[in-house]
């Protein structure tokens, strides 16, 4: 159909921070050699599947933008990045070990979804906003098909507006688990409003 938005939210292969044990967001930290392989046999799944795509959007994180420019070049098409898809900022957790910060920053009893995470990360309504306004800025493309490479958190976010869900209060609700390189497919009808889900494929454990 004309109006057809075809989209494919994929996670990133494993990363660096993976090995490291250590908290992520925005820690710039690159793929590992298990993860570029991951990437590459999904690139490959793609193509056996004939499944194309007109643009490739991306998180401007390394571990994303390399996970896309990896199937950008087996796919031959170009990537473009959008910061609206980088991870949910987790303040001072950011690259952190996550034995000094269970130790330094424990978990809350409770966090309502308004309140930053640790006092410089982001909300749960903030990173909610951003992620409907990232699904946005893709239906405005127009009818085709894209590929967004981002992070667990902001495609949860991204798919809880697609659903109609609320942001999670407390780490409660609905959840997509993601794993390396797993992925979900839509398709949108804008004149009818309507999302329909195609594959959801978890993808490789962290």
């Amino acid at each position: 159909m004309e109006d057809e938005v075809c989209i494919t939210f994929l996670r990133h292969g494993r990363s660096r921070a993976d090995d490291e044990k250590v908290h992520e967001g925005r820690y710039d930290s690159p793929l590992t050699d298990t993860g570029r392989a991951q990437v590459r046999l999904r690139a490959q799944e793609f193509l056996s599947l004939n499944i194309r795509f007109d643009r490739i959007i991306s998180s401007t994180l390394m571990r994303a933008y390399e996970t896309a420019s990896i199937i950008g070049q087996a796919l031959n098409v170009q990537v473009e990045t959008d910061a609206d898809w980088m991870e949910l900022d987790n303040g001072p957790l950011a690259g952190m070990p996550r034995t000094v910060a269970a130790k330094r920053y424990p978990k809350p009893d409770f966090r309502n979804p308004y309140e930053p995470i640790y006092g410089t990360g982001e909300s749960e309504w903030e990173i909610y906003r951003r992620g409907a306004r990232a699904v946005e800025q893709v239906i405005r493309l127009g009818a085709g098909s894209y590929l967004v490479v981002a992070h667990g958190a902001i495609l949860n976010a991204a798919l809880k507006t697609i659903v109609g869900a609320p942001p999670s209060v407390n780490q409660q609700g609905i959840l997509f688990r993601f794993g390396d390189t797993g992925y979900a497919r839509f398709i949108y009808y804008p004149s009818k409003h309507r999302w329909v889900l195609i594959e959801f494929t978890a993808g490789n454990p962290e």
